[in-house]
């Protein structure tokens, strides 16, 4: 592709001045619709080249031309490199005038061979770029790799001789019988492009000695005679079957296959994935040889010969994959970029072929030096902390076997003093396996300037490890990076941005994500050394699928008539197990799973496999299956060793199918053959492959394993898409601490499980610990532990096929007030005396982690005050009662919610002793400093009273003293009263009246009940309950009992009728 270099003219008064505008004739390269941040329009001149070095082929001694031809604001210099090393001028290497390299004569041996890759490097004044490489081919011919050998064959079958010669540029083979050009007349005779001579029908009259003769532009060799013998007919068998092929694009295939017998077989042809085979470009040669012409990567794919007797099911298969070699193709290529000083800048550069190309990058024409700033992570660039020394034009070089593609981009640097200083005080802080949550203060310098932050974040362990950038608004200072991967440790650090400039790099901070259930489980592998065990092996999860430290192994076991199921666990440093005392020639279904401190992942799929038969024939061994190898989305490797054994192995049977479809038809391997490429292969599914040998004697035993195929990075046909986001989601409040979320499946195929993960966030958040992950296979759940009366913000996602949708669309839903508790106690049976009661409470924080605070007493108590309790909270609270026969059930658990604290800070409630039951018949509450001081006020001006009473009894006489008396102690009780009534001071204290027989507890929303008990103990509290709750509680012997809060800290339970 033509490579294009620009020239800057600045449009912004505050940048300096650049050359003068282009007035090129030739099309000029224009950024349309600018970035926001950067009030300029820039144009540039070219940089181009108007012919570059094309793939030559020549024979030794003759002189070359390689042209190669630049366009530009000169000066331009051309220089020129040989396999990537600059070349120098000799009499030999000759550069002309207009750029071309001649060479006078073209040398092909030796360290002095001319034979290469050629490519020109164009430069003028503001950059460099890099042709295409060109090929320099020298004609040689080698001797015959292949011989032709003897023959004997039967009348009326089939003859084949094969040849080859390593030759450059290919050779044409021709043959001779009997020292003279084999004519090829009839129908009967066939010479294959590869060189292969087919004789069908065999004649005596085609007896004789057979020479290949192979020619190239250079020069011409013969091979050595071969006799062909012609004699009786034999069996039928396939003689020549089709071999694994790699051909280039639009080259033509010959699969060949012969096979001879009488009856004459016929010949067939399919494909192992069952796809048709294209009749446009595949035509028959001979008898049975396939011929695909113009080969393209649809192409690609395991082909089977079958040659079947007439009138009879007898059929022999013979494969072969043929694999579609592709030159490199720009998928995404590099877009030119205006920065800032101290920005960031990233390229992106995606290529696709076969096999897949490696990409380089270039920077004004010379390989990129990557550091601590400049990184590449698998094909992008990555520039940070731009300096002015980054401005250059970056080529991006993609290559393979079969050539190279370039594409160019320039960044372009833009200066500017005024800038903002970085974000201070960074801080993270873990919320989830997948996410943590990042905050930072704004700058010290120019922060009203501020429009952007940008937070960079990385792996922190590891070498080469890609950045990821995000890019937020102004109006925030936190962010919630939930796209982590679980267990690791990552680097975070932030950038500000005004519209010239951005600040420089924020102090780095490091957080670790918490562990996870594994996402896969490991693949198992299965072997039988008898026929009554079963060998298990398997390999460690990689950190990216186990998500944290794999502590434990399940293997599950059962036979496919048999629905029982028996496990093992196994220690985390196990990675083998074998079965004994299985059942021989008997279907085992088989399964794994694994996990972490988090818990279980989900267990895979069943995997089949067969215990060989008991026999006293002495059959070949499993093979030893090595780990399967992904060669990409569609291909695995099978490799292999023969089992050591005195058996002798015929060959190999290979079968493979996968998860949940119907296994493919299974592929005959010769003895000699330690891999085969499965392709055709559909992306991210699981196969299972299955290996025997062959004898003479009988199939040998069987050896198993799994696989998932990875994901394409780029599929013409079959792009991979991220999954849609769960749609039309619904909150609905259930109570004051839990929400029902539900949503629906959007429509998209996948026949993998999928599951969901909800985010519970309060509005305005605070606390990170308050942000909710919630996850389920099921299309709605109930988020608990939430707090009353508060709004939360709530989305979903979907995972399936080891991807991740999007958030959905944010819905609100606020939880509904704290509500007014009523509780109703139902007895089960009134004639058991009841030992003791068990007491269960716990706050709801408490409750969440499943932590419970537990009392006993004896049955015949009906009160029990809770201590130390905290002001504010919603408790939760059960009772059982027990009785000579054993534990009765725990009632139905009761949140009882406490007011907020007491206003005065620094006062310390009083906490009696809950151990004594003997003493919380009376009511219990607590005066502080102020309550003690006007009573003790109270009490002196009493008592001061009662010294002038006695004086006055002493001069007055006895009956006047006691009505002075009486007068004095009521004024005395009146004070009191009087500021207990209005201190309004807060009682610490939390009793719960027991009743013998009942533990059943019903919430119900009923009115508040008046008890007369009530009204004559507490007058003094009058005031206070105006605005108290109550309930009303029936106990198993029909007691009723009263729920009463008091104040902001103190719930009262009392027996009604006592």
């Amino acid at each position: 592709m033509t490579g294009l270099a620009y020239q800057c003219t600045p449009l912004h008064p505050s940048l300096p001045p650049l050359s003068p505008p282009c007035l090129s004739p030739l099309p000029s390269f224009h950024i349309s619709n600018p970035p926001s941040l950067f009030p300029g329009v820039f144009c540039f001149s070219e940089l181009s080249f108007i012919i570059e070095p094309s793939d030559i082929t020549v024979i030794s001694k003759d002189p070359v031309v390689l042209d190669c031809v630049a366009h530009g604001q000169p000066p331009i210099i051309i220089r020129w490199l040989r396999n990537g090393v600059r070349l120098a001028e000799s009499e030999r290497l000759q550069f002309l005038s207009n750029g071309s390299l001649y060479i006078l004569e073209a040398r092909r041996d030796g360290e002095g061979s001319d034979g290469g890759f050629y490519q020109c490097l164009s430069q003028n004044k503001y950059g460099a770029i890099l042709s295409q490489r060109s090929r320099l081919t020298i004609a040689n011919i080698s001797p015959f790799v292949v011989q032709p050998v003897p023959l004997e064959v039967t009348e009326g079958s089939v003859a084949r001789f094969t040849c080859q010669v390593t030759s450059n540029p290919p050779a044409t083979i021709t043959w001779e019988l009997d020292q003279s050009t084999l004519l090829l007349e009839t129908d009967r005779i066939t010479v294959l492009p590869n060189g292969a001579l087919q004789i069908q029908n065999v004649q005596l009259e085609d007896a004789g000695k057979y020479r290949c003769v192979a020619t190239n532009i250079g020069n011409r060799v013969k091979s050595r005679k071969a006799t062909l013998s012609v004699i009786n007919q034999g069996r039928p068998r396939i003689i020549a079957g089709p071999q694994n092929m790699t051909a280039s694009l639009h080259y033509t295939v010959v699969l060949e296959c012969v096979a001879t017998g009488n009856p004459r077989p016929i010949i067939s042809w399919s494909r192992a994935d069952s796809k048709p085979i294209d009749v446009f470009n595949a035509r028959v040669l001979g008898s049975g040889n396939l011929v695909i012409s113009d080969v393209k990567p649809q192409h690609s794919g395991v082909y089977l010969c079958r040659a079947t007797t007439p009138r009879t099911r007898n059929y022999t298969i013979a494969t072969a994959n043929l694999t579609v070699l592709e030159p490199p193709s720009l998928v995404e290529r590099p877009e030119s970029q205006t920065r800032p000083r101290a920005g960031t800048a990233r390229f992106v550069c995606q290529a696709q072929g076969v096999p897949l190309p490696r990409i380089t990058w270039l920077k004004n024409g010379e390989e990129v030096h990557l550091n601590g700033r400049i990184k590449m992570y698998n094909s992008k660039l990555v520039i940070t902390q731009i300096t002015t020394e980054d401005d250059a034009i970056y080529q991006c070089v993609a290559e393979n076997e079969q050539g190279s593609v370039l594409s160019l981009a320039r960044l372009i640097v833009v200066m500017s003093e005024d800038r903002p200083s970085a974000p201070r005080n960074i801080h993270a802080e873990t919320i989830s396996s997948s996410a943590i949550l990042l905050a930072w203060e704004r700058p010290i310098y120019n922060a009203d300037k501020v429009i952007a932050y940008s937070v960079h974040y990385m792996k922190a362990e590891g070498l080469n490890n890609e950045e990821y950038q995000v890019v937020i608004g102004n109006d925030t200072t936190s962010y919630i990076i939930d796209d982590l991967e679980p267990a690791w440790n990552y680097s975070f650090y932030m950038v500000a941005y005004m519209p010239m400039g951005a600040s420089r790099m924020s102090d780095q901070v490091c957080q670790h994500t918490l562990e996870d259930v594994p996402l896969r489980t490991p693949e198992l592998s299965l072997t039988s050394h008898s026929p009554t065990d079963i060998q298990v092996l398997w390999q460690p999860l990689p950190t990216k699928l186990s998500r944290g430290h794999i502590w434990a192994y399940r293997l599950s076991y059962r036979t496919a008539a048999d629905a029982t199921v028996l496990s093992v666990e196994l220690a985390q440093n196990n990675t083998q197990y074998l079965l004994g005392d299985l059942q021989p020639d008997t279907v085992y279904l088989l399964r794994i799973s694994a996990a972490t401190r988090v818990g279980w992942c989900e267990p895979s799929s069943w995997t089949s496999h067969r215990t060989p038969k008991t026999s006293s024939i002495k059959v070949p061994p499993a093979p030893l299956l090595q780990q399967l190898e992904p060669l990409n989305c569609t291909s695995i490797l099978v490799r292999w060793q023969a089992s050591p054994g005195s058996v002798v192995v015929q060959g190999y049977r290979l079968c493979y199918h996968e998860e949940g479809q119907p296994e493919q038809p299974s592929i005959q391997l010769q003895p000699e053959d330690t891999e085969y490429t499965i392709s055709g292969l559909n992306p991210r599914q699981k196969y299972q492959v299955k290996l025997l040998a062959l004898s003479l004697v009988g199939d040998g035993y069987q050896a198993d394993q799994t696989l998932s195929t990875p994901g394409c990075v780029s599929i013409r046909d079959h792009p991979v898409a991220q999954p849609p986001a769960p749609d039309h989601v619904r909150a609905l409040a259930n109570s004051s601490s839990a929400v029902y979320l539900r949503w629906s499946r959007p429509a998209f195929a996948s026949r993998k499980v999928v599951s969901y993960t909800a985010r519970c966030t309060p509005v305005g958040l605070m606390n990170v610990s308050a942000i909710r992950y919630i996850q389920t296979t099921n299309q709605n759940v109930v988020i608990q532990g939430l707090e009353p009366n508060t709004r939360y913000e709530l989305v979903v996602r979907l995972h399936a096929d080891q991807l991740s949708s999007p958030w959905s669309s944010v819905v609100h839903q606020r939880t509904l007030p704290r509500p007014v508790v009523h509780l109703k106690m139902e007895p089960e049976e009134n004639n058991l005396a009841v030992t003791h009661y068990t007491i269960l409470y716990a706050s709801q924080r408490a409750w969440l982690a499943g932590h419970w605070q537990i009392l006993q007493r004896e049955g015949s108590n009906t009160m029990v005050l809770l201590e130390r309790l905290e002001p504010g909270n919603v408790y939760l609270v059960k009772i059982s009662a027990s009785n000579l026969m054993g534990d009765g059930p725990f009632s139905t658990t009761v949140e009882l919610a406490l007011g907020p604290g007491p206003r005065h800070r620094g006062k310390s409630p009083r906490h009696s002793d809950s151990g004594s039951s003997s003493d919380t018949s009376g009511y219990y509450y607590h005066m502080d400093q102020k309550s003690m001081t006007g009573l003790m006020v109270g009490v002196c001006i009493t008592l001061a009273c009662i010294a002038i009473c006695a004086l006055i009894l002493i001069n007055k006489g006895r009956s006047r003293y006691i009505s002075i008396l009486i007068f004095f102690i009521y004024c005395f009780m009146l004070v009191v009263n009087v500021f207990l009534a209005t201190s309004n001071r807060p009682l610490y204290l939390f009793v719960i009246s027991l009743f013998q027989g009942g533990s059943n507890l019903v919430i119900s929303r009923t009115g508040p009940v008046n008890g007369s008990n009530r009204g004559k103990r507490w007058q003094f509290f009058k005031r206070e309950r105006r605005n108290t709750n109550t309930s009303q509680v029936k106990s198993s012997d029909g007691n009723l009992m009263l729920l009463e809060s008091l104040s902001s800290t103190s719930i009262l339970i009392q027996n009604k009728n006592k």
